[in-house]
């Protein structure tokens, strides 16, 4: 095979079958790149090759040997085909055993050597043999560690329908053999740290000759991508400095005068991140600013003052949220709390434009003329989700820029909101209780302000695990409750059932999603069956916009009593009334998302309450949730689970809503100040000019690969 680049695509290289290359674009595999960073989620050790003699039940074990028979047939009810081999090492001889793959017949040829790796089992006759083990041909002048699949330390990978680690490992290792790779941390910080440089790292970490040799490699790796996340972030935070924003005064007494306006009184913590953002937005520089708070601590107050600021001094804000749900509950904030503002409040998204003018005046309008409104400057506030940043959307005194739930959005959407001549402050808002140690890595170019602390009128939610003896028992609890005029959540990780293919495998990971409730069965269970005489309804994000909007105003409106969702319900949904929160397979969450559902419930007077219901009997997942119960502030929470299980178990599998560079490289967190120092200490040296060129176009690449949503 000759020299392959880097960047080259899989489609480009000779010998690879259109099936395999479809499977591979299902794991968002599709340049040589892509498939030499699709690291092995684990290790088979195989290294070891036993005599016939040495073998035990229950061993994984390697033997090398000669195959002497080979059989297959049909089982007497004709429901599996069974191939069977004898392998011999000379001295004694044992089966393998392949079910339901007939081609074996005839590619096992009597008289082949072969490698042999696999479980020993045992049957009734106390006989020992292999049960579906990975074999492979050795040729003469072969040794062992000359094996890919066996023989050896096999790794596994995350694979696909059609895909299986064995694939992966055939296809990869020409590959790697051939790639044409390029060192481009810099000399310096590989010799202080000791990393193995790039080409023996992608070695060592897909077909190792020791375990131990894995360790150094992620450890490099995970360096590197912090690395290169610690120099995008000090690079923007060197642009930023230079660039020029429209500077937002706020007079003392007004800004408290729309502040003792507010039917509450803001929290110390509001009130100290408040300050920061007005100091911020005074300046001529861009703000750059993550605000981070519990959901209903207050941040949309804090940000709409901004938003005021910025509209008084005839300025104009856009706030951008990722979802309708989102952006209209904001709306009706920004109604409810600034009522007087005069300087016009739009709401737009995919399927609703509304103008709000003050003392009452609002009115619905089409998309064209409230473009028209913005482009002259007649609407200060502009709020709505990814429709703020289409070509006919003109903001010509864009000052301020927030976006909620930052990390549900790409960094293009977010460049689009951008000025030509000005750049715009931009505050980041999000109610997932990061860690500081993550924010600060992840959000490295970000200022953060903290909201720590709830309005004080908020009673504590009361959290519990629900076993599975005791369902029946929470529902006669939630009826009791729902009679007494509240509403409820009940939460689900599925939209639909989970399906296998005739013939699948029943694993433990399909088994696991069989397990998973789901939105649809839910609701027709919960409707029918459990409370036939209340109203039930269903949310997910299948649903069509202008549905969505519909269930949504019918459970603020009280029309609704239960309403089944998934996580679409995670960000910006605010009904006073719910006070139950009902999550199920509440395993299958991270706790940050589990913290999220359950401040749903607890805005309002009454007492709420959070139900976590489970089927695993796993003591991880029973600690996991009785973490969740027993938290009183998100950020604790976080940093301890943080500290005990890493940032993959904190914010889950389902949805992250985290770059999974970030996330893995987090593992190592000793190697987050490393990353930073050595980030500094090269743009020290020259800015940008002393980056190769190489190390530039990473960068770039880098930079298209950090998915925010």
């Amino acid at each position: 095979m000759a020299s392959i680049a880097f960047e080259t695509a899989l489609e480009d290289i000779s010998g690879i079958a259109p099936r395999y290359l479809t499977a591979f674009k299902r794991l968002n595999i599709k340049t040589v790149r892509d498939l030499l960073y699709h690291f092995p989620s684990r290790y088979e050790d195989y290294s070891h090759v036993y005599r016939i003699a040495e073998l035990e039940p229950g061993q994984d074990a390697t033997i090398q040997g000669e195959i002497y028979e080979v059989t297959g047939r049909k089982t007497w009810r004709r429901t599996y085909y069974v191939t069977e081999a004898v392998i011999t090492d000379g001295e004694d001889s044992i089966r393998a055993v392949w079910w339901n793959q007939p081609y074996l017949r005839n590619t096992l040829r009597h008289g082949a050597r072969v490698n042999i790796s696999g479980k020993v089992s045992v049957n009734e006759r106390g006989e020992l043999f292999f049960s579906n083990p990975a074999f492979e041909f050795i040729h003469a002048h072969e040794e062992a560690h000359d094996a890919t699949h066996t023989a050896r330390i096999v790794p596994i990978y995350r694979e696909t329908h059609g895909l299986t680690s064995k694939g992966i490992r055939y296809i990869l290792r020409p590959i790697l053999e051939n790639v044409d790779v390029e060192e481009f941390l810099p000399e310096a910080v590989l010799e202080r740290e000791g990393f193995p440089t790039l080409r023996p790292a992608l070695h060592a970490v897909h077909f190792p000759d020791e375990l131990a040799e894995t360790e150094a490699a992620k450890r490099r790796f995970a360096f590197e991508d912090l690395f290169l996340l610690e120099l995008t972030n000090a690079r923007e935070r060197a642009r930023l400095s230079k660039e020029s924003a429209l500077s937002v005064p706020f007079p003392a007494a007004r800004r408290k005068k729309i502040i003792s306006s507010l039917p509450f009184a803001l929290t110390d913590s509001q009130a100290h991140a408040l300050d920061e953002i007005l100091e911020d937005i005074a300046k001529p520089h861009p703000m750059n600013r993550l605000l981070q708070g519990d959901v209903g601590s207050g941040k949309t107050i804090v940000a709409g003052i901004a938003a005021m600021a910025a509209g008084e001094a005839k300025y104009q804000t856009a706030i951008m949220a990722p979802t309708e749900i989102l952006a209209y509950q904001h709306y009706e904030t920004f109604k409810k709390f600034f009522s007087d503002f005069a300087g016009g409040i739009a709401l737009l998204t995919g399927s609703a434009a509304r103008i709000f003018l003050g003392e009452g005046l609002e009115r619905e309008t089409k998309k064209a003329e409230l473009h028209s409104a913005i482009r002259a400057g007649r609407i200060s506030i502009v709020i709505g989700t990814h429709a703020l940043i289409e070509k006919k959307v003109t903001l010509p005194h864009l000052a301020l820029v927030v976006i909620d739930e930052q990390h549900r959005f790409g960094v293009e959407q977010r460049a689009a909101l951008m000025r030509e001549d000005a750049v715009p402050h931009f505050l980041s808002m999000s109610a997932t209780p990061i860690p500081r140690t993550l924010a600060l890595t992840i959000f490295g170019n970000l200022n953060v302000s903290q909201i720590t602390e709830l309005p004080k009128d908020r009673k504590e939610i009361i959290t519990k695990v629900v076993a599975p003896e005791n369902r029946l028992k929470a529902y006669a609890f939630i009826k009791e409750f729902v009679e007494k005029g509240r509403q409820a959540f009940v939460i689900c990780p599925r939209i639909i059932p989970s399906n296998i293919e005739p013939g699948g495998m029943l694993d433990a990971a399909t088994l696991a999603r069989l397990d998973m409730k789901n939105v649809t069965e839910e609701y027709e269970k919960l409707s029918k069956k459990i409370f036939p005489d209340l109203s039930v309804a269903m949310l997910h994000r299948k649903l069509k916009p202008k549905e969505k909007a519909s269930v949504m105003k019918a459970f603020s409106d009280g029309k609704i009593d239960i309403l089944v969702s998934t996580s679409v319900i995670e960000v910006g949904v605010d009904v006073p009334n719910a006070t139950i929160m009902m999550v199920e397979s509440a395993e299958r969450f991270g706790l940050a998302q589990l913290y999220q559902f359950r401040g749903r419930v607890g805005r309002g007077a009454h007492q709420s309450f959070c139900l976590l219901f489970t089927e695993s009997t796993s003591e991880a997942t029973q600690k996991r949730l009785e973490a969740v119960a027993r938290a009183k502030n998100g950020f604790e929470l976080a940093e301890e689970d943080l500290k005990l299980r890493g940032p993959g178990e904190f914010l889950g599998t389902i949805q992250t809503g985290m770059p999974d560079i970030a996330m893995k490289a987090l593992q190592h967190p000793t190697l987050i100040p490393k990353a930073r120092s050595a980030a500094g200490e090269l743009l020290k040296k020259g800015g940008d000019y002393c980056l190769s060129p190489l190390l530039q176009n990473k960068l770039v690449a880098f930079k298209k690969q950090i998915h925010w949503e």
